[in-house]
Protein backbone atom coordinates (compact mmCIF):
# COMPACT_ATOMS: atom_id res chain seq x y z
CA UNK A 1 0.00 0.00 0.00
CA UNK A 2 0.75 3.59 -0.97
CA UNK A 3 1.38 5.98 2.21
CA UNK A 4 1.32 9.50 1.94
CA UNK A 5 5.00 11.17 1.20
CA UNK A 6 5.23 14.52 2.27
CA UNK A 7 6.21 17.00 -0.05
CA UNK A 8 9.85 18.06 -0.87
CA UNK A 9 10.62 21.72 -2.35
CA UNK A 10 12.13 20.92 -5.48
CA UNK A 11 12.78 23.24 -8.45
CA UNK A 12 10.58 22.97 -11.47
CA UNK A 13 11.90 22.21 -14.74
CA UNK A 14 9.55 23.07 -18.16
CA UNK A 15 11.39 20.51 -20.89
CA UNK A 16 10.62 20.90 -24.20
CA UNK A 17 10.58 17.75 -26.67
CA UNK A 18 10.30 19.19 -30.04
CA UNK A 19 10.70 15.53 -31.40
CA UNK A 20 11.47 15.21 -35.53
CA UNK A 21 10.38 18.78 -35.96
CA UNK A 22 12.63 21.40 -36.65
CA UNK A 23 14.35 23.31 -39.44
CA UNK A 24 17.06 25.88 -39.13
CA UNK A 25 14.21 28.71 -39.39
CA UNK A 26 13.19 27.49 -35.81
CA UNK A 27 15.89 29.25 -34.19
CA UNK A 28 13.22 32.06 -34.01
CA UNK A 29 11.34 30.31 -31.43
CA UNK A 30 14.26 29.67 -29.37
CA UNK A 31 15.18 33.73 -29.75
CA UNK A 32 11.21 34.25 -28.18
CA UNK A 33 11.83 31.53 -25.24
CA UNK A 34 15.00 33.06 -24.06
CA UNK A 35 13.41 36.66 -24.38
CA UNK A 36 10.64 35.32 -22.31
CA UNK A 37 12.30 33.38 -19.73
CA UNK A 38 13.65 36.45 -17.95
CA UNK A 39 10.01 37.03 -16.96
CA UNK A 40 9.33 33.88 -15.52
CA UNK A 41 9.66 32.87 -11.79
CA UNK A 42 12.75 32.49 -10.41
CA UNK A 43 12.22 29.14 -9.60
CA UNK A 44 11.80 27.39 -13.13
CA UNK A 45 13.76 25.86 -15.17
CA UNK A 46 13.69 25.37 -19.17
CA UNK A 47 15.11 23.16 -20.94
CA UNK A 48 14.86 22.58 -25.10
CA UNK A 49 15.28 19.12 -26.76
CA UNK A 50 15.70 19.92 -30.60
CA UNK A 51 16.25 17.71 -32.82
CA UNK A 52 19.81 16.53 -33.36
CA UNK A 53 20.34 18.55 -36.09
CA UNK A 54 19.85 21.92 -34.45
CA UNK A 55 21.44 21.25 -30.69
CA UNK A 56 24.63 22.85 -31.67
CA UNK A 57 23.34 26.13 -33.06
CA UNK A 58 20.89 26.07 -30.44
CA UNK A 59 23.23 26.25 -27.73
CA UNK A 60 25.67 28.81 -29.69
CA UNK A 61 22.23 31.03 -29.84
CA UNK A 62 22.17 30.33 -25.95
CA UNK A 63 25.87 31.08 -25.30
CA UNK A 64 26.05 34.38 -27.17
CA UNK A 65 22.81 35.59 -25.71
CA UNK A 66 22.71 38.97 -23.68
CA UNK A 67 21.45 37.49 -20.45
CA UNK A 68 23.94 34.48 -20.00
CA UNK A 69 22.22 34.15 -16.41
CA UNK A 70 18.99 32.89 -18.09
CA UNK A 71 17.88 29.50 -16.60
CA UNK A 72 17.77 27.67 -19.92
CA UNK A 73 19.55 24.73 -21.15
CA UNK A 74 19.30 22.38 -24.39
CA UNK A 75 18.82 18.79 -24.20
CA UNK A 76 18.99 16.36 -26.73
CA UNK A 77 16.13 13.53 -27.31
CA UNK A 78 18.00 10.31 -27.66
CA UNK A 79 21.54 8.86 -27.50
CA UNK A 80 23.47 5.64 -28.23
CA UNK A 81 24.99 3.07 -25.40
CA UNK A 82 28.49 3.38 -26.91
CA UNK A 83 30.58 6.62 -26.54
CA UNK A 84 32.05 6.01 -30.39
CA UNK A 85 32.24 2.92 -32.82
CA UNK A 86 30.97 1.48 -35.66
CA UNK A 87 27.07 2.56 -35.07
CA UNK A 88 25.74 4.05 -38.56
CA UNK A 89 23.45 6.84 -38.27
CA UNK A 90 24.20 7.35 -34.36
CA UNK A 91 24.83 9.80 -31.99
CA UNK A 92 26.89 9.21 -28.45
CA UNK A 93 25.85 11.00 -25.67
CA UNK A 94 29.43 12.19 -25.43
CA UNK A 95 28.95 13.67 -28.97
CA UNK A 96 25.71 15.36 -27.70
CA UNK A 97 27.86 16.99 -24.73
CA UNK A 98 30.06 17.96 -27.71
CA UNK A 99 27.01 20.01 -29.65
CA UNK A 100 26.14 21.90 -26.37
CA UNK A 101 23.28 19.48 -24.86
CA UNK A 102 23.18 19.19 -20.96
CA UNK A 103 20.58 16.59 -20.36
CA UNK A 104 19.49 14.06 -22.54
CA UNK A 105 15.92 12.17 -22.50
CA UNK A 106 15.90 8.21 -23.03
CA UNK A 107 13.23 5.68 -22.78
CA UNK A 108 10.57 8.08 -24.09
CA UNK A 109 7.61 5.72 -24.88
CA UNK A 110 7.46 6.30 -28.71
CA UNK A 111 11.57 4.65 -28.37
CA UNK A 112 10.46 1.99 -26.34
CA UNK A 113 7.59 1.25 -29.32
CA UNK A 114 9.42 2.30 -32.34
CA UNK A 115 12.67 0.93 -31.25
CA UNK A 116 11.81 -1.62 -29.14
CA UNK A 117 13.97 -0.22 -26.50
CA UNK A 118 13.94 -2.85 -23.22
CA UNK A 119 14.11 -1.22 -19.84
CA UNK A 120 17.30 -3.11 -19.93
CA UNK A 121 18.72 -0.88 -22.95
CA UNK A 122 16.99 2.42 -21.08
CA UNK A 123 19.16 2.15 -17.99
CA UNK A 124 22.42 1.45 -20.43
CA UNK A 125 21.33 4.58 -22.41
CA UNK A 126 20.82 6.61 -19.08
CA UNK A 127 24.43 5.39 -18.15
CA UNK A 128 25.74 6.37 -21.30
CA UNK A 129 24.44 9.78 -20.29
CA UNK A 130 25.83 10.19 -17.07
CA UNK A 131 29.04 8.95 -18.23
CA UNK A 132 28.92 11.82 -20.50
CA UNK A 133 28.35 14.15 -17.76
CA UNK A 134 25.22 15.01 -18.74
CA UNK A 135 21.73 15.23 -16.49
CA UNK A 136 19.36 11.98 -17.48
CA UNK A 137 15.48 12.49 -18.09
CA UNK A 138 14.12 8.94 -18.02
CA UNK A 139 10.58 8.56 -19.26
CA UNK A 140 8.21 6.07 -17.94
CA UNK A 141 3.97 5.49 -18.22
CA UNK A 142 1.66 2.93 -19.05
CA UNK A 143 -0.35 2.32 -22.21
CA UNK A 144 -4.26 2.74 -22.32
CA UNK A 145 -4.94 -1.29 -22.19
CA UNK A 146 -2.51 -1.32 -18.99
CA UNK A 147 -4.77 1.62 -17.28
CA UNK A 148 -7.98 -0.34 -18.30
CA UNK A 149 -6.38 -3.45 -16.73
CA UNK A 150 -5.58 -1.82 -13.29
CA UNK A 151 -1.73 -2.46 -14.35
CA UNK A 152 -0.54 1.03 -14.25
CA UNK A 153 1.25 1.12 -10.99
CA UNK A 154 2.57 -2.16 -11.80
CA UNK A 155 3.92 -1.27 -14.76
CA UNK A 156 5.46 1.85 -13.69
CA UNK A 157 7.23 -0.08 -10.78
CA UNK A 158 8.90 -2.21 -13.18
CA UNK A 159 10.11 0.35 -15.48
CA UNK A 160 11.70 2.20 -12.47
CA UNK A 161 13.34 -0.84 -11.19
CA UNK A 162 14.48 -2.10 -15.03
CA UNK A 163 15.34 1.57 -16.46
CA UNK A 164 17.35 3.50 -13.25
CA UNK A 165 20.84 2.53 -12.76
CA UNK A 166 22.18 1.99 -9.17
CA UNK A 167 24.41 5.64 -7.98
CA UNK A 168 21.12 7.98 -9.37
CA UNK A 169 21.02 11.16 -7.63
CA UNK A 170 18.90 14.53 -7.97
CA UNK A 171 21.69 15.94 -10.06
CA UNK A 172 22.10 13.46 -12.76
CA UNK A 173 18.37 11.70 -12.99
CA UNK A 174 14.95 13.62 -13.65
CA UNK A 175 12.02 11.42 -14.02
CA UNK A 176 9.27 11.89 -16.19
CA UNK A 177 5.86 10.20 -16.29
CA UNK A 178 4.14 10.38 -19.20
CA UNK A 179 0.87 8.43 -19.57
CA UNK A 180 1.04 6.27 -23.24
CA UNK A 181 -2.56 7.05 -24.42
CA UNK A 182 -1.90 10.96 -23.28
CA UNK A 183 0.66 11.39 -25.72
CA UNK A 184 -0.41 13.80 -28.50
CA UNK A 185 -3.92 12.57 -27.94
CA UNK A 186 -5.34 15.79 -26.18
CA UNK A 187 -6.57 13.16 -23.17
CA UNK A 188 -5.38 13.49 -19.80
CA UNK A 189 -5.37 11.73 -16.58
CA UNK A 190 -7.27 13.34 -14.09
CA UNK A 191 -5.90 15.36 -11.21
CA UNK A 192 -6.03 12.55 -9.06
CA UNK A 193 -4.59 9.84 -11.36
CA UNK A 194 -1.43 12.21 -11.50
CA UNK A 195 -1.06 12.98 -8.07
CA UNK A 196 -1.53 8.87 -7.66
CA UNK A 197 1.83 7.69 -9.38
CA UNK A 198 3.80 10.80 -8.84
CA UNK A 199 3.11 9.67 -5.37
CA UNK A 200 4.31 6.55 -6.07
CA UNK A 201 6.81 7.23 -8.08
CA UNK A 202 8.38 9.36 -4.91
CA UNK A 203 8.17 6.55 -2.46
CA UNK A 204 9.72 4.02 -4.62
CA UNK A 205 12.58 6.65 -5.59
CA UNK A 206 13.13 7.58 -1.94
CA UNK A 207 13.13 4.11 -0.60
CA UNK A 208 15.84 3.29 -3.30
CA UNK A 209 17.55 6.41 -3.02
CA UNK A 210 16.91 7.40 0.29
CA UNK A 211 17.71 11.17 0.43
CA UNK A 212 18.44 11.92 -2.90
CA UNK A 213 15.35 10.27 -4.26
CA UNK A 214 13.48 12.46 -2.25
CA UNK A 215 14.88 15.75 -3.93
CA UNK A 216 14.50 14.02 -7.23
CA UNK A 217 12.26 16.23 -10.16
CA UNK A 218 9.32 14.10 -11.56
CA UNK A 219 7.90 15.27 -14.42
CA UNK A 220 4.85 14.93 -15.80
CA UNK A 221 4.02 14.45 -19.87
CA UNK A 222 1.08 13.72 -22.23
CA UNK A 223 -1.02 16.84 -23.59
CA UNK A 224 0.42 19.12 -21.62
CA UNK A 225 -0.74 22.70 -22.99
CA UNK A 226 -1.32 26.63 -21.52
CA UNK A 227 -5.40 25.31 -20.55
CA UNK A 228 -4.18 22.68 -18.12
CA UNK A 229 -0.43 23.39 -17.00
CA UNK A 230 -1.25 25.09 -13.50
CA UNK A 231 -3.67 22.30 -12.50
CA UNK A 232 -1.45 19.62 -13.63
CA UNK A 233 1.71 21.95 -11.93
CA UNK A 234 0.22 22.16 -8.63
CA UNK A 235 -0.41 18.55 -7.80
CA UNK A 236 1.74 17.39 -5.28
CA UNK A 237 4.82 15.86 -6.11
CA UNK A 238 4.60 17.08 -10.31
CA UNK A 239 7.99 19.13 -10.13
CA UNK A 240 7.59 20.37 -13.90
CA UNK A 241 6.52 18.83 -17.34
CA UNK A 242 7.87 17.37 -20.47
CA UNK A 243 6.27 18.95 -22.95
CA UNK A 244 5.29 17.53 -26.82
CA UNK A 245 3.81 19.55 -29.30
CA UNK A 246 2.89 22.94 -27.49
CA UNK A 247 6.92 23.25 -26.81
CA UNK A 248 7.23 24.45 -30.56
CA UNK A 249 5.66 27.59 -30.31
CA UNK A 250 7.20 29.63 -28.01
CA UNK A 251 4.25 31.16 -26.24
CA UNK A 252 3.10 28.09 -25.77
CA UNK A 253 5.63 26.62 -23.64
CA UNK A 254 6.59 30.14 -21.68
CA UNK A 255 2.45 29.95 -20.84
CA UNK A 256 3.35 26.68 -19.65
CA UNK A 257 6.11 27.76 -17.39
CA UNK A 258 3.96 30.38 -15.77
CA UNK A 259 2.03 27.61 -14.46
CA UNK A 260 4.26 26.82 -12.31
CA UNK A 261 3.82 27.51 -8.80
Amino acid sequence: MRVSMPVPAVRSLIAGNWKMNGLKAASSELDAILEGAAQLSSGVDLLVCPPATLIAAFADRLAAHANSALPVAIGAQDCHTNAAGAHTGDISAEMLADAGARTIIVGHSERRADHAETDAIVRTKAQAVWRAGLVAIVCVGETQGERNAGHTLDVVAGQLAGSLPDGATAANLVVAYEPVWAIGTGMTPTAADVEEVHGFIRQTLTQRFNGEGERMRLLYGGSVKPSNASELMAVPHVNGALVGGASLKASDFLAIAAGCP
